[in-house]
């Protein structure tokens, strides 16, 4: 009776071992390939070696987030070696990594190779699943790791100047960058769980491994629109913008959390949907070429639906409404990010010391002809910044031009006069800089209700 009471739990005992085995069988075979090693590689390398480079050249990326500090902070470059990520890099990493690992075995015919040897659907694909996100996490690791490594030796581990032109410490700099890239990973996990989707349901078609880099570029186009902001923070990539925010003070909290959630739901989401996919399919179909209709009403339509229901959720949770970007916002964001760099400029002058207190800047915009009321994205809002001087009864006046992109994002330009935001070379401890008020980069929260 003993015996024959064990047996069960002998024959039980071993899965987790072939669970294991099959995970690093899967590993193994990623690992294998010569592009992902070649990623690797590139991601590990090439990234050190691009901040390294602009960081000492006579011309910056200014058109970019934190490009135009690379000379001035080590912790600039892995920002604009972030942005380019968001939209570009990472999209087309999942594609290459979870757009392919359940296609690859339709291209090959191995599928019943592999349940002969793990004999459950369901192990293969959490053993697929993991070993795609592992070699994601090292890719996102090796951009991280190398960018904050070629600033830091390109540059040093100075001050970075954040978003509303405040000067944030070299640790506060570095946690701030961590937790950017950690965000990241949440809308890198959601275009990751498309990518799995699209291998599943779309077979050895080169569609699958085609979909997060064409979801990526649809919601970045999206972005580029004036479409409203309950829609453009309910978009899964959203993640990928949102980190700015962690640059301002006080931190904007709303749609940085707001885009990391909705990430994280598309993720899990768009994989359940996979995995769905996968155990109903019939394996012992040899002519299998995709999830046909299964494909629509198990995978397009959910999603499409989850989409919907994010939009109504922010746009109930959300004080704000339209595209976001008033006029109060803006004029604050103008008057707090010049009364920082006001301080900034004095120091590197060498003037007698002024705090923002003592500055009571201020900013009057308009957009075009609109004076009172004016809103929305665009590149003819103009600003005239006032600010008093201790001692002096005169109030200085700073004109800036301000181009405004729908997803919050401004460059203000200094149009006069030209001894407080004109073009000139100031000295510093890291060399020669152009005035910090003469152009800067600014950021409007599109999620609050007001200033």
């Amino acid at each position: 009776m003993s015996a024959v009471a064990l047996a069960p739990d002998n024959v039980a005992a071993p899965q987790p071992a072939l669970f294991l085995r099959g995970l690093r069988f899967e590993w193994v075979k990623l690992l294998s390939q010569w592009r992902i090693r070649l990623l690797l590689l590139a991601c590990w390398i090439a990234p050190a070696l691009f901040v390294a480079a602009v960081s000492v050249q006579g011309t910056l990326p200014t058109d970019t987030l934190f490009g135009r500090w690379m000379h001035a902070s080590g912790w600039a470059g892995p920002l604009v070696i972030l942005g380019f990520a968001g939209s570009w890099a990472l999209p087309l990493l999942t594609s290459l990594v979870a757009g392919d690992v359940f296609a690859a075995e339709d291209r090959l015919g191995t599928w019943r190779h592999l349940l002969v040897a793990v004999r459950s659907p369901r192990r293969i694909f959490a053993a697929k699943t993991l070993a795609s996100l592992g070699v994601l996490l090292l890719l996102v690791a090796g951009l991280a790791c190398s960018s904050v490594l070629g600033g830091l030796l390109a540059v040093g581990n100075q001050p970075l100047v954040g978003l509303d032109g405040h000067q944030l410490a070299p640790g506060d700099a570095a946690l701030r960058v961590l937790l950017a890239w950690l965000c990241a990973l949440a809308p890198t996990l959601a275009l990751a769980g498309v990518g799995l989707l699209g291998s599943v349901a779309l077979g050895r078609s080169p569609m699958g491994l085609l979909l997060p880099a064409l979801v990526a570029l649809v919601t970045q186009l999206a972005q580029m629109l004036p479409v409203p902001v309950a829609v453009r923070a309910a978009l899964p990539g959203y993640a990928f913008i949102s980190w700015s925010g962690l640059f301002a003070a006080p931190v904007q909290l709303a749609p940085l959390l707001t885009g990391v959630l909705v990430a994280l739901i598309w993720a899990v989401a768009a994989t359940v949907l996979a995995y769905v996919l996968f155990v109903r399919r019939d394996f012992t179909d040899l002519s299998y070429d995709g999830a046909g209709r299964r494909a629509i009403t198990l995978g397009a339509l959910p999603l499409a639906g989850l989409l919907a229901v994010s939009v109504a959720v922010v746009a109930a949770a959300s004080p704000a409404s339209g595209s976001g970007i008033t006029q109060a916002k803006v004029e604050r964001s103008v008057a707090v990010a010049f009364g920082h760099l006001y301080r900034t400029q004095t120091e590197q002058l060498h003037r007698p010391a002024v705090t923002e207190a003592q500055l009571k800047a201020s900013a009057a915009c308009s957009k075009g002809d609109v004076r009172d009321g004016a809103e929305g994205a665009g590149n003819d809002w103009r600003c005239v910044v006032s600010w008093h001087l201790p001692g002096l009864r005169a109030t200085g006046s700073a004109i800036y031009q301000l181009d405004v992109t729908p997803d919050g994002r401004y460059v203000a330009d200094g149009d006069g006069p030209k001894e407080v935001n004109g073009y000139f070379l100031v000295r510093t401890p890291e060399g020669d800089a152009a005035n910090p008020l003469w152009q800067f980069d600014g950021n409007v929260e599109l999620l609050s209700a007001g200033p």
